[in-house]
């Protein structure tokens, strides 16, 4: 029999003061795991620390995976690290979250092993000293200098995939537990992910649909369609296919005609013509920068670079470090604002003094900016596969929300991990009528750059 349904294991524990509770404690508490969820759960148990398990919607991953990461941190004192798309998604799915029974899922953890509660950092220390919180990937830099056990990535596929980079290698060095739960979103980082689970010595994935859980029927899922759900939707929701984009995305489609294309591949930096730059400028958040170069009508995209908390001064050493001669850097309107660390400079001003030329690309609608990469991407943009794998991913995942109560999708772009490097792109998309359709060549004199970059 199973060590969960039928002989879970009682543990005695004591209060922080150290008294024997009067009361054996199970745990799991309350959770009685479906038989297709077993299946992890022992795998976990067994010691597998690399899992990647996709599931349907409404399958359970969270409430499955939430409880063996309690009963977890009270085998071993340890910080587990659950970690959602967003903030706002980790106090919604599990912070408030209740289930179908009216049961909240911090209620799985029996209130007599909690120390401590903090709503605001949405942790709970617990009565042996370990620690649980739940993170939105978004502010993955929280994390900085932290030693969690274990991790979960909840609807990794929804995730900026440099949290799991991040992660890497705390977890290669304590030996601990990389726990990957999501529904597909098409053929992503998770779809990447899972495919080199797969096929990896000691990672374990398992994929569920709807006809291994019988969770939900086939006529449940007509059901949805006949309410106004597409196929294709179905198709990822219920049977877990990853050959649909992200639901909503404004680029996959194209960036598919550019594989199909070959205009994703290899590029070699020209030394004969100069390298471009477009910039989405990070306040508080990441700074993205494309490095392009015009060659006749092509505009080629062959390096790119994101990192948060840099400086100005910083950001001029990783240019030079590239070893490019730059012609330009098409910066947003922002960069005429005053900068937020009390200079008194504008940006353009303290880029200009580190001997960075700016153009600024002047401030527009989203939506035109959006349309002007679309023409670039169905013709002439052309993207290095390696240096800018970051970028590709980021343009199959760009996308808008659907609002399900209205039926119809936001009106503007969602903003995530995503959205700098694809900002960066609206802004070569934009501002690239300021630079010579030809591209300025080394051979071009100073009054050239003077005359297409106002220096």
């Amino acid at each position: 029999m199973d060590n969960y349904s039928r002989k879970q294991q009682e543990k005695r524990y004591k209060t922080m003061e150290g008294r024997d509770m009067a009361e054996k404690i199970t745990l799991p508490h309350n959770f009685s795991p479906r038989n297709y969820q077993l299946n992890i759960l022992q795998k976990l148990d067994s010691g597998i620390r690399k899992v990647c398990w996709v599931v349907h919607r409404r399958g359970g991953k969270d409430v499955t995976i939430f409880n063996w990461c309690i009963k977890k941190l009270f085998e071993e004192t340890a910080t587990c690290f659950y970690i959602l798309p967003t903030y706002s998604q980790a106090k919604k799915v599990i912070w408030d979250s209740i289930n179908n029974d009216g049961f909240r899922i911090l209620d799985y953890i029996p209130e007599q092993l909690i120390a401590q509660k903090n709503a605001q950092e949405m942790k709970v220390r617990l009565i042996n000293g370990s620690l649980f919180q739940l993170i939105g990937s978004d502010n993955i830099d929280s994390l900085m200098g932290t030693n969690p056990k274990i991790v979960v990535f909840s609807e990794y596929a929804l995730q900026d995939p440099a949290a799991w980079d991040y992660i890497r290698p705390i977890l290669k060095v304590n030996g601990g537990y990389a726990i990957f739960i999501s529904t597909p979103r098409g053929k992503n980082h998770f779809w990447e992910l899972f495919r080199t689970a797969q096929v990896t010595e000691g990672w374990w994935c398992e994929r569920l649909t709807i006809d291994d859980t019988k969770v939900l029927t086939a006529e449940d899922v007509k059901q949805e369609m006949a309410e106004g759900m597409s196929e294709e939707l179905a198709l990822q929701e219920y049977y877990c296919s990853f050959d649909r984009g992200v639901e909503g995305s404004y680029y996959s489609k194209l960036v598919t005609k550019m594989q199909d294309q070959e205009r994703i591949c290899p590029l070699a930096y020209d030394p004969y013509k100069m390298v471009f730059t477009s910039w989405d400028l990070g306040w508080d958040d990441y700074t993205s920068i494309l490095f392009f170069q015009i060659s006749d009508d092509k505009i080629k995209i062959i390096d790119c670079e994101e990192r948060g908390s840099t400086t100005l001064h910083e950001w001029k050493n990783i240019l030079m470090s590239r070893g490019y001669k730059y012609g330009g850097h098409l910066l947003p309107h922002d960069v005429e604002h005053i900068d937020g660390l009390g200079s008194g400079c504008t940006r353009k001003e303290i880029l200009e003094d580190l001997q960075i030329p700016v153009t600024t690309v002047p401030k527009g609608i989203i939506s035109d900016g959006i349309e002007a990469v679309k023409v670039l991407l169905s013709s002439r943009l052309w993207i290095d596969t390696k240096k800018c794998e970051k970028l590709l991913k980021a343009l199959e995942h760009y996308h808008r929300d659907w609002d399900e109560k209205h039926k119809v999708y936001s009106n503007k772009p969602r903003h995530d991990w995503s959205s700098h490097l694809c900002d960066s792109l609206r802004y070569l998309a934009t501002g690239l009528h300021l630079i010579d359709a030809k591209g300025v060549s080394l051979e071009d004199d100073t009054k050239a750059l003077q005359k297409y970059f106002g220096n």
